[in-house]
């Protein structure tokens, strides 16, 4: 879908974002969009590291029940 955007589309685009956030703001959303890009990507890591240690969890828990019955 991407891959059929043409120079004046993605030029067009620009001169939108200009007009909605003037060139002042720019580098603000820019920045704003920067930090939530790598709070999204700490976020999807450390999740990953959660469910694969709690997996692990998961199974000591039930075999602490089975040898407690």
């Amino acid at each position: 879908m991407l891959q059929n955007f043409g120079i004046w589309q993605i030029a067009l685009i620009l001169v939108i974002v200009l007009l909605l956030f003037g060139v002042g703001k720019l580098p603000q959303v820019g920045k704003g969009m920067g930090q939530a890009i790598n709070e999204f990507k700490s976020a999807v890591d450390t999740k990953g590291k959660k469910s694969d240690s709690d997996t692990g969890d998961k199974d000591d828990d039930k075999d602490d029940d089975a040898k407690s019955s």
